[in-house]
This record gives structure tokens, C-alpha cells and sequence, in this order.
């Protein structure tokens, strides 16, 4: 038996018919929001006056970011191999201790050499507690029909973490300033996340294998061979690319179009609300499409909407409209990357693939909020956010040309229909 095949709802908390560990997916909901608003999320926010306090350039000061995303990306690998043989109870509630002491850290930080060390503690910690080891828990406790749902809960309470903790950071700091905003943001994450992780998490190891010849180390060369993972690759490191910029600079850019800093936090926490939206339309209509034709879709979507900003983004009403339709697509990779891993490859070793697509996917994501602040000093703000319209549209071309599941059967473990996902 696959260990992904194993619905432990005994271990992990209550399940409801369908094999969901309601507890378990829960517990990760909450863990997950607050990870991404305090170690993501809350840098945007505090990116102009924590510049201004220590004296560094925007460029300078992003810098940060990219080394804590880039960290995370570098061992996203390592930490897929560590999932798949021991799961995820020790990483994720040691990681969540690290990101405790990474976010108390940087409240202290006075030089740019003490600011990029602390973001490689986060950078650390947060490979240790998102998304990708949160799901790859999923994948190996939850029934292979119950994926779906277990993942789309987790992402729907997530996708809320942008519109909180965007708000919530700029408000604070307009209050108390940005460096008691941290340590605020630190208890938040040391008080959830520790406790959940440390609890929920104790009986998730994997502790089954699969059948002799399907060794999960020979599923990643697998997938490695499928030239429709490499179109899946390029798409998700311009989305993700894309996706770093907006995150990063929104709320810049829409001070540069006439709003205040604290209406510019709140009209970009917007991004996470509809982010919701967009991971239900994609999961609702994975029961008629291929989830790679929706996602496509909904990516050319965002090229269009995030395109219209600089022309239409001055008024309240303007600015609104392209948010909405671009937020659309804002947490879509994040429910569709699991869906389509899942579906081409089975559960197999996912976290080490999801692993490895992760580390270029994340890269991408370390180096755009510099390179963008870096173009946005050269060409202008209109021109970057012209350019992240075009990287959506191309990565939506991309899935759309990724061939369908059926075509890589081939790269698949012979003999285990149990581990493709109900569709």
C-alpha cells in the first residue's frame, strides 16, 4: 500500500465519509495563513518605512526577500526527500520555531548585513512550513479521493492571508511603527503556528511503502523525463515570477498613482480575497477540464486585468476592477500545481517532486521583487507592470500547451491506479 493511499483519520483527527482529516486540514489552514502573512505577506507592507528607517534604497531593502525566497527555493529538494521518508511533525514545528526567531530577529535589524542574515533564517523556515510541506502531509495521510478537498480547504482559508496581514501590517505600523510591528507579528506566529504544528502533526509520518519496483526515488527521475514537466516548470516560474513583483510592489505602485500607503495596503489585501474565488473556479471545473486548460485560462486573465492597471488604476473604482479580475488567479498555482503533480505522476514521492518543481518556480520568485524594483528604477513602474502582464499571459500559453495526463501514462508507476486522484 502507498502511504498516500492511508486515511488515517485516527491518528490525525477526525474524519468526515469521505476520508478527510478534518482536523489535520484545519489545523494547517491556520498554520498556513499565518505563516504567509507574517513570513510573506507582512514584507510589502513594511518595505517603504523600514527603507526610510535603516537608509537603504527599496532595491536594496528587497534584496532581503530574494534571499529568503531563494533560500527556500535552494532546499526545497532536501526538505521534499525529508517529507517523503519521515514526514512532516519535526520539520514543519522546528521550522515554525525559526520563523519565530527570524521575525523577532528582523524587528532588531540596523544594517543591511544584519537585515539579509536574518531573511536567510526565513528563508529557512519558510521551506520548512508552507505550502509545499504542508501538502505533501496531505498527500501522505489523506485518501486519494479526498485530495481535492483536503487541499482546496487548507488554500481557501489561506488565500485570506494577503488580505489580513497586508492590512493588519500597514495598520500597525502606522500605530506603533514598523519595528514593534514585527515583534507583534512575531508572538501571532510563535502562538499559532508552534502549537498546531507541534500537535497536529504527530502522527503524519509515512509508514507504509510502495510495492516492490515502485520506489519512490525512481518517481522524480520519472517525471524529470517528461518534457511536459519542463512546460509545466516554465509556465509556473513566470506566474510565480509575476506573481512576486505584484506582491512585493503593489502597494508601491499605487502610491505612485495617487493613493494613500494605508487605502494602497488595504486595495491589495483585495488580491487574497478573490484569490479564493479563483482556486474554487479551478477546482469546480476540474470535474469537465483538465486542471492545466483552467489554470491557463485564468492566467491570460490576470495578463489582461494586471495590463489595464496603469491606464485605469488612478481612480478608486479603476484600480478595484483590475485587482478583482487579476485576483482571480492570484492563489490559483497553488491549488493547481498538487492537482497536476498529482495527476501526471501519482503520489509516489510528490514531495520530492513537487520539490524539484518548486526550486526553480521559487528562484523565479526570490529574484523578480529585485529585479523589479531594479526596472522600476530604470523604465518606470508602468513598464514593469506591463511586463508582469506579459509573463502571465505566456506562462497561460505554456499550460495550455502542457499535454494532458493521458500522455504521460508512460511516466506513471505501472500497477498503482490508487494513487491517481479522483477527477
Amino acid at each position: 500500500m502507498n502511504p498516500a493511499t492511508i486515511a488515517s483519520s485516527g491518528s490525525t483527527g477526525a474524519g468526515d465519509r469521505t476520508g478527510v482529516p478534518r482536523r489535520l486540514v484545519a489545523s494547517l489552514a491556520a498554520t498556513q495563513t499565518v505563516g504567509y502573512g507574517v513570513l510573506y505577506y507582512a514584507f510589502s507592507a513594511l518595505l517603504g518605512p523600514m527603507s526610510r528607517d535603516l537608509g537603504i534604497s527599496t532595491a536594496t531593502a528587497a534584496g532581503a526577500l530574494t534571499i529568503a525566497v531563494l533560500v527556500s527555493g535552494l532546499m526545497s529538494i532536501l526538505v521534499g526527500r525529508w517529507l517523503d521518508a519521515r514526514g512532516g511533525h519535526a520539520l514543519m514545528t522546528t521550522g515554525s520555531l525559526l520563523g519565530v526567531a527570524g521575525i523577532a530577529g528582523w524587528s532588531q535589524v540596523h544594517s543591511v548585513a544584519q537585515l539579509y542574515g536574518v531573511f536567510v533564517l526565513i528563508g529557512i523556515a519558510s521551506a520548512m512550513v508552507l505550502y509545499e510541506p504542508a501538502f505533501a502531509v496531505v498527500v501522505a495521510v489523506t485518501a486519494p479521493q479526498s485530495r481535492a478537498n483536503a487541499l482546496l480547504g487548507i488554500t481557501l482559508v489561506a488565500g485570506f492571508a494577503s488580505s489580513i496581514f497586508i492590512p493588519l501590517t500597514g495598520r500597525l505600523d502606522e500605530t506603533y511603527g514598523w519595528r514593534a510591528t514585527l515583534l507583534v507579528l512575531a508572538l501571532i506566529l510563535a502562538v499559532i503556528t508552534v502549537p498546531l504544528h507541534a500537535v497536529a502533526l504527530r502522527r503524519t509520518a509515512p509508514r507504509a511503502v510502495d510495492a516492490p519496483g515502485n520506489q519512490p526515488s525512481s518517481s522524480p527521475r520519472r517525471a524529470l523525463r517528461d518534457p511536459g514537466f519542463w512546460l509545466l516548470a516554465a509556465a509556473f516560474v513566470l506566474h510565480s515570477a509575476a506573481l512576486a513583483v505584484i506582491a512585493v510592489h503593489l502597494v508601491l505602485y499605487l502610491t505612485t498613482l495617487g493613493h494613500r500607503p494605508g487605502q494602497a495596503a488595504t486595495m491589495a489585501g483585495l488580491l487574497g480575497l478573490l484569490s479564493v474565488t479563483g482556486r474554487v473556479v479551478a477546482t469546480a471545473s476540474a470535474r469537465w477540464l483538465p486542471m492545466a486548460t483552467t489554470t491557463a485560462a485564468i492566467l491570460v486573465l490576470q495578463g489582461f486585468a494586471i495590463a489595464l492597471l496603469p491606464f485605469s488604476g488612478r481612480t478608486i473604482g479603476g484600480a478595484i476592477t483590475c485587482l478583482v479580475l487579476f485576483g482571480l488567479g492570484f492563489g490559483v498555482a497553488s491549488i493547481a500545481t498538487p492537482a497536476i503533480l498529482l495527476d501526471r505522476y501519482g503520489a509516489t514521492g510528490y514531495a520530492t517532486i513537487a520539490g524539484t518543481l518548486a526550486t526553480p518556480t521559487l528562484v523565479a520568485r526570490a529574484a523578480a521583487p529585485l529585479g523589479g524594483a531594479v526596472l522600476a528604477a530604470t523604465i518606470g513602474y508602468r513598464s514593469l507592470i506591463l511586463a508582469v502582464a506579459a509573463a502571465c499571459t505566456a506562462g497561460g500559453v505554456l499550460l495550455a500547451l502542457t499535454p494532458g495526463s493521458r500522455s504521460a501514462a508512460s511516466f506513471n508507476s505501472p500497477g498503482s491506479p490508487s494513487d491517481q486522484p479522483d477527477r
